[in-house]
């Protein structure tokens, strides 16, 4: 999976004194490779944009491997650098966004909530990486940052979106918001299901403890929104998360029929990365 498997491989876990023991040498790894890495890029950053962004692969693959969390990727022939892209994907916990930085080899900056802004180093990192902050307990600040996104991808910049607002607390697809479809509708661009799948067994939501196992992320082919009306996005909705259940786990998929996504702009929570 990563690099660091050739030289170390670390025990498997058994029983919970080996899940603490990892679980305390993943969160010393993550704390380390945030500061250190994080310091680069933001130094990087004055050099060029591309650095924070091959950092972010390493940071990613890094803290996979600590974790003991492998991940089997398929789909890879459905994307291209030809892009930009709009990746939609469930979300279901840490795990998801060190697979997806580590697993797609398309350059591309997060869209992300404005607190991970304000988190030291990580925060700085992701600024000088030319990430983009979301306010979403403001419309008017979350509608102009959507505008920004728009306007980024129109000039060639991949988005990652979890348009269920947050993580799953027990890896069901929940419903998605439209905050992220309207996105799409104002690029203009194709939008690729990204399922994954087995990634809150690895850090449930109400748990600190790490139990290292396989996340499956499938990327699907691209759909394409057919207008920018209202309707036109419900439609586009209703595919992407059809596409994304289809490829998760049956205790994963939840309802067949999503559930009406809220029209505020705010809820959703996106990324995106630089091709």
């Amino acid at each position: 999976m990563f690099v660091f498997n050739a030289y170390f491989n670390f025990p498997q876990a058994n029983g919970r004194e080996m899940k603490i023991f990892r679980s305390v040498f993943f969160y010393i790894i993550l704390c380390l490779s945030t500061i250190v890495l994080g310091t680069i890029a933001i130094a990087g950053s004055f050099i060029t944009r591309h650095w924070p962004n091959r950092l972010a692969w390493l940071w990613g693959g890094i803290n996979l491997w600590a974790a003991g969390a492998k991940v089997r990727v398929s789909g890879l022939e459905n994307i291209d650098s030809t892009g930009p892209y709009i990746f939609v994907s469930n979300h279901q916990g840490w795990f998801d966004i060190f697979a997806a930085l580590n697993k797609i080899p398309i350059y591309f900056s997060w869209l992300a909530k404005e607190e991970l802004f304000k988190i030291p180093i990580l925060g700085r990192a992701m600024h000088s990486a030319g990430y983009i902050s979301i306010d979403r307990s403001d419309h008017r600040k979350a509608l102009v940052s959507m505008h920004k996104a728009a306007e980024i991808i129109r000039q060639g910049t991949s988005v990652f979106i979890f348009p269920e607002g947050t993580r799953s607390p027990d890896g069901i697809l929940r419903e998605f918001k439209k905050g992220g479809f309207v996105l799409a509708a104002k690029s203009r661009q194709p939008v690729v299901p990204v399922s994954i799948s087995g990634s809150y067994k690895i850090l449930p939501k109400s748990s600190w403890l790490i139990h290292p196992g396989e996340i499956r992320f499938t990327i699907s082919a691209p759909i394409f929104c057919e207008g920018a009306d209202s309707k036109s996005r419900d439609v586009l909705l209703e595919k992407v998360r059809e596409k994304i259940r289809s490829n998760l786990a049956a205790e994963e998929a939840g309802s067949d029929i999503p559930e009406a996504g809220a029209d505020d702009i705010r809820n959703g929570s996106a990324s995106s990365r630089n091709v």
